[in-house]
């Protein structure tokens, strides 16, 4: 065998080869290596995506939580006052019924000492016509009369 027929026929058996791989075996692997590297591109497309989705869902839930946050105060400030507007509101009402209440116990004391001043006028008047009555039984004599005088008084 000549060298040169062998190298010659290994130079076309390796050209037809690399023919047949151009032609049949590389487009597909070519076409699998780009859907690959389109996969691996829409990968990182969606985790760049997905990170700043990350970070504008954080900034809506801190936004959210600071809202939430100063709702949460404005509420307990208005129960704060609303607590502070019943607290006062029942101060007054209790002055009022205080006021009312020791009004009433004046009133009932004062209607209780005029009762006591008419009871004491009627036993005053009483006493000044028994009085009356034992003077004008007794014969007139200033003596007796200031005696008697003396045991109204003391009586009174």
């Amino acid at each position: 065998m000549n060298l040169n027929a062998t190298l010659l026929a290994q130079l076309v058996v390796f050209f037809i080869l690399a023919w047949f791989t151009m032609k049949y075996v590389w487009p597909p692997i070519m076409k699998a290596l780009d859907e690959r590297a389109a996969k691996i591109a829409e990968g990182l497309a969606a985790a760049e995506r997905a990170k700043t989705d990350l970070q504008l869902a954080e900034r809506r839930a801190a936004d959210e939580l600071r809202r939430a946050r100063e709702a949460a105060n404005e509420i307990r400030a208005s129960a704060e006052r609303q607590g502070a507007q019943i607290l006062e509101e029942a101060r007054m009402e209790a002055a009022r019924i205080i006021a009312a209440a020791r009004a009433a116990a004046e009133a009932e004391a004062q209607a209780a000492a005029q009762r006591a001043k008419e009871a004491l006028r009627e036993q005053v008047a009483l006493l000044a016509v028994a009085g009356a009555e034992r003077i004008l039984r007794r014969e007139i004599d200033a003596a007796r009369h200031a005696e008697l005088i003396e045991q109204l008084k003391a009586e009174l």
